[in-house]
C-alpha cells in the first residue's frame, strides 16, 4: 500500500469527507475510507470510518458536525496491539462491522450492502497491519473472501473479482471462429461439395481472361490491319466465353444454395445447443445474467454467425482461391508484371491487420451496448403495467433514447475507421492498376509482351484487385461474427453449479424421508446456512419460519436442488439427492410459489405442464381438487381459454389455484410451499387453504409463511435464524417456551392489533367528520 500524506490525498476534497483532514496528526497517513449509511436502529444517517496507519476513526451518523472518536491499532513503537480485532458480517441485506478487543466489544457500525465491497477493503488492510506484527490471523472464511488471482476482496453473493472482470472480457480472437467445426462436422460431406463446387465456379471464372489473349493477338489486331479472319475461330473463342459464364452461373448457383443450407442447419443446431446447455445451468447463472441479454445471444448472434457461414465465410473462401489462382496464372504469363501487380499487397495486408485489431474491440463494445438495448425492452414490456401505473413512460422512453444513444455513439466511432479503411483500400488498388498500365505499356513498346497478353493482365488484375477489395470488406463482417461466438460459446463454457451425476441412483416410489446433516450453504462468498441438522419424516408437514433472511427460501432451494450444498449433505430415503439424476429427482416435488408463473397457452396447457401427456379427465380432476374447476368454467372457452403472458387476465387467486392444480397433476412425494397464500385477500386465501388441503393430504410438505396463523395444522414448526435451526416443535410447545417462536407469533399478534386500531381510529374519524359535515349543512339551512 502506497502511503500518502493527508495533504496529498485527493480523496480528501470530498465534501464528505472533508471533516477527516482536521483530525489527522503531522504525518498520519490514511489508509482506507468508508461511509456507513446506517444508523445503531437500522435508520438511514451518514457516518464516516478511517483506517490510518495509527489508528481507526470514526464519525458517528449526524453529518459532519458529528462527534469524532477514535481507536488507536498500534503502540507508541508502532506495533500492532495484542487482540484487537475487526470482525465484519452480514445479515439480511446489512452489513456489520465490529471492534473487538480481548473479547469486549469497543465499538459498531452498520450499513447497506452497496459498500460491502469498501468495507471488505478497509478489513483487509486493518487485518494486514495487524498481521504486520503477527498479532492477528486472518478472519474466517465467511467474513472476509478474497480473490484467488488478485488477493483483492470479493463483493457479496458473487464468486467474481471486479479487477479480474475486466480482464475476462477479453476483445474475442477470430479464431474463435474455429470453435464452430464442433456445430459442423456432421456436415463435412456436404462442405466438402460446396469446396469442390467453389474451387470449379471460381476456375470458370478465371477462363475468360485467357481467352482475350487470342481474341486480341490472333483476331482483332490482324483484323484492324486489314488481315483475313476465319469465322470459325471467333465463333470458337466467343463460343468459349458463353460456354465459361454459363458453367460459372451453374457452379456458383450450386454451391450457393449447398452452403446456404447447410450455414442454416449450423445456425439451427448452434441456437438448439445453447438453448439447451442455458436450461441446464444452475439458478445461479441466471442470477447475474439479464434477460434481454440472453435473449440477444442466442437470437441475434446466432443470426449474424448464420449470415457469415451462409455468405460471407463463402465470398472469402471464394477470394481466397481467386487470388492463389490468378497469382498462379500471372506468373505463368509474365513474371516482372506479375511482381508489379503485387506490388500493392503487403500494404493492403497490413492495413487489414491494423484495422482488424480496433474492429474486433468495436464489434465486442457494440454487442455490448446492444445488449443493453435488448435489456431496457425486456424490462419494460413485460412491466408494462407497473410502468403505466407509476405513470414513467416518459423515464422509460428517456432511459431507452439513453442507451439507443450509446449504441450510436459506438457505432459511429467505429465507422470512423472503417470509412476510412475501405476508401484507402480501393485507392492502393487503383494506384496498383494504374502502376500495372504504365510498366505494361513500357513492356509493349519494347516488344516484350504483346497487346493480348496486357489485356489478359488487365482483366486478370481486375478480378485480383477486386478480390483484395471483397476480402478487406470481409474482415468487418468476420469479427462480428468473432463477437458473436465469443458471447455464445461464453454460455456453452459455463459449467452448472447442479452437475449431473455420472451414474444416477434410479428412483423408484419415494417414501418423502428427508434427513439434513451438518448442512452448510454460501452465495458467493457470504456464507447463509451453516451446521444445519434436521429429519423430516414421510408425510409429515414441516413449517419454515423465522424472520426475512433467515434462510428458509435457501433450505428449500436446496431440498429441490435448485443449488447444491457446499457442507453436509441432504439425503431422501437414505440416499444423498446428488447422486440421482436431477430432473429425475425433480419430477417427485411439487412447488407452489407466492408468485406463481402461467405461460402463454391454454389453461388446460399450463395445468398439464409438469406432465404433457396428462388426459383432459386427469386435468379436470386436478382442477377440481385445486378449487379451480368452478371458475375455468365461467371463462368463455373453458379449460382451452387462452392465458396472457405471466398469467395476464386472471387474477392473483386463480393463478395460485392453476399453480396448485399443476402440482396437483405430478402427484409429488414431496410438496414445497413458499407463501402460497401471502398475496390474496381473506375469501381467496380460504379457497387456496382449502385446495391446499387437498394437496398436502399423504405427502411430505415443507411450507414457508409469514402469516404463522396459515401454519396451524403443521405437524413440527422449524425456527430459523441466521440460517441455523435455533427451534423445532408443535405450535403449542413453542408457545409455552417463550423463546424465538413466541417473540415472533407475539410481534406478529401486536402488528395485526395494532393495524385493526389504527382501522377503527380510522373508521371512527371518518364517522365524527361525517357528522361534523352533516350538522354544518342543517345549521346553514336553517340559516
Amino acid at each position: 500500500m502506497q502511503h500518502k500524506h493527508p495533504a496529498d490525498d485527493s480523496s480528501l476534497t470530498d465534501p464528505a469527507l472533508a471533516g477527516l483532514r482536521s483530525q489527522l496528526a503531522t504525518q498520519e497517513n490514511v489508509l482506507c475510507t468508508l461511509t456507513v449509511d446506517l444508523d445503531s436502529q437500522l435508520r438511514f444517517a451518514t457516518g464516516l470510518l478511517a483506517l490510518t496507519d495509527r489508528r481507526l476513526l470514526a464519525r458517528g451518523p449526524g453529518g459532519p458536525d458529528a462527534e469524532w472518536a477514535s481507536w488507536p491499532t498500534v503502540d507508541a513503537a508502532g506495533k500492532g496491539l495484542p487482540g484487537l480485532s475487526l470482525r465484519h458480517f452480514d445479515h439480511a441485506g446489512v452489513g456489520t462491522l465490529e471492534l473487538h478487543q480481548g473479547g469486549i466489544r469497543l465499538a459498531g457500525w452498520r450499513f447497506t450492502l452497496g459498500a460491502n465491497v469498501q468495507a471488505l477493503r478497509l478489513v483487509r488492510l486493518f487485518v494486514q497491519q495487524q498481521a504486520a506484527q503477527g498479532l492477528a490471523e486472518p478472519p474466517p472464511a465467511d467474513e472476509v473472501a478474497l480473490c484467488p488471482e488478485c488477493d483483492l476482496p470479493l463483493p457479496p453473493d458473487s464468486e467474481e473479482c471486479p479487477a479480474c472482470a475486466r480482464e475476462l472480457h477479453t476483445p474475442p480472437s477470430t479464431w474463435v471462429l474455429l470453435r464452430l467445426w464442433r456445430f459442423a462436422h456432421p456436415y463435412r460431406h456436404q462442405l466438402l461439395a460446396g469446396f469442390l463446387l467453389t474451387l470449379a465456379s471460381t476456375a470458370a471464372t478465371l477462363v475468360p481472361p485467357y481467352l482475350t489473349i487470342p481474341l486480341m493477338d490472333d483476331v482483332l489486331i490482324p483484323f484492324q490491319n486489314g488481315q483475313q479472319i476465319e469465322p470459325w475461330k471467333v465463333g470458337a473463342l466467343l463460343g468459349g466465353l458463353l460456354g465459361a459464364a454459363l458453367l460459372g452461373w451453374a457452379l456458383n448457383w450450386a454451391r450457393t444454395y449447398l452452403l446456404a443450407l447447410v450455414s442454416e442447419r449450423i445456425g439451427a443446431d448452434l441456437r438448439t445447443a445453447t438453448f439447451d446447455h442455458l436450461l441446464e445451468l444452475s439458478l445461479d447463472y441466471f442470477g447475474g445474467k439479464r434477460t434481454g441479454d440472453l435473449m440477444s445471444r442466442i437470437g441475434s448472434e446466432t443470426d449474424r454467425i448464420c449470415v457469415f457461414l451462409s455468405l460471407h465465410a463463402l465470398d472469402f473462401a471464394t477470394d481466397v482461391l481467386m487470388i492463389v489462382m490468378t497469382a498462379v496464372i500471372l506468373f505463368s504469363i509474365n513474371p516482372w508484371l506479375a511482381v508489379v501487380t503485387l506490388l500493392p499487397l503487403p500494404f493492403i495486408a497490413w492495413m487489414i491487420h491494423v484495422v482488424r485489431d480496433k474492429l474486433r474491440t468495436g464489434f465486442e463494445k457494440i454487442d455490448r451496448v446492444w445488449s443493453d438495448v435488448t435489456n431496457v425492452l425486456a424490462d419494460t414490456i413485460p412491466g408494462i403495467r407497473v410502468v403505466k401505473a407509476f405513470a414513467q413512460e416518459k423515464r422509460e422512453a428517456q432511459r431507452f433514447r439513453e442507451v439507443n444513444q450509446h449504441n450510436l455513439a459506438v457505432n459511429d466511432k467505429l465507422n470512423k475507421t472503417w470509412s476510412l479503411f475501405t476508401p484507402t483500400v480501393s485507392l492502393l488498388t487503383e494506384v496498383g492498376l494504374l502502376v500495372v498500365w504504365a510498366f505494361g505499356i513500357w513492356l509493349v513498346s519494347r516488344q516484350q509482351i504483346t497487346v493480348g497478353v496486357l489485356t489478359a493482365f488487365i482483366a486478370y488484375i481486375g478480378r485480383f484487385y477486386g478480390r483484395l477489395d471483397s476480402m478487406s470488406r470481409i474482415v468487418s463482417v468476420t469479427q462480428k461474427a468473432a463477437a458473436g461466438a465469443k458471447r455464445i460459446f461464453d454460455i456453452l463454457d459455463h459449467v452448472s453449479n447442479v452437475p449431473e451425476t455420472a451414474n444416477p441412483v434410479a428412483i423408484g416410489k419415494l417414501e418423502g424421508r428427508i434427513d439434513m446433516k451438518n448442512l452448510g450453504f454460501r452465495y458467493g462468498n457470504r456464507s447463509v446456512i451453516r451446521g444445519l441438522d434436521l429429519q423430516i419424516r414421510p408425510g409429515e408437514m414441516i413449517g419454515l419460519v423465522g424472520h426475512s433472511g433467515s434462510g428458509k427460501s435457501t433450505l428449500v432451494n436446496l431440498i429441490c436442488r435448485f443449488y447444491d450444498v457446499s457442507d453436509g449433505s441432504i439425503q431422501v430415503d437414505g440416499t444423498d439427492i446428488r447422486r440421482f439424476g436431477v430432473a429425475d429427482y425433480r419430477r417427485h416435488i411439487g412447488l407452489v410459489l407466492q408468485e406463481p408463473f402461467l405461460f402463454f397457452g391454454t389453461i388446460a396447457e399450463n395445468i398439464a405442464y409438469g406432465k404433457p401427456g396428462a388426459t383432459r379427465a386427469e386435468i379436470v380432476a386436478a382442477a377440481r381438487a385445486a378449487h379451480a374447476h368452478e371458475f375455468i368454467l365461467r371463462l368463455p372457452q373453458g379449460y382451452d381459454s387462452l392465458v396472457g403472458e405471466r398469467g395476464q387476465g386472471l387474477s392473483g387467486g386463480e393463478r395460485q389455484r392453476i399453480s396448485i392444480a399443476r402440482a396437483l397433476l405430478i402427484d409429488p412425494r414431496i410438496l414445497i410451499l413458499d407463501e402460497a397464500t401471502s398475496s390474496v385477500d381473506t375469501e381467496t386465501e380460504k379457497e387456496i387453504q382449502r385446495a391446499l388441503d387437498n394437496l398436502v393430504q399423504g405427502r411430505t410438505t415443507i411450507a414457508i409463511a409469514h402469516r404463522l396463523s396459515t401454519l396451524r395444522k403443521a405437524d413440527r414448526l422449524v425456527v430459523m435464524d441466521r440460517g441455523q435451526v435455533v427451534e423445532v416443535g408443535p405450535h403449542d410447545e413453542l408457545m409455552a417456551k417463550q423463546g424465538a417462536y413466541w417473540r415472533l407469533y407475539e410481534a406478529q399478534a401486536r402488528q395485526v392489533d395494532n393495524e385493526e386500531g389504527g382501522q377503527e381510529d380510522q373508521e371512527r374519524r371518518i364517522a365524527m367528520a361525517t357528522s361534523q359535515l352533516a350538522h354544518t349543512a342543517q345549521h346553514a339551512g336553517n340559516t
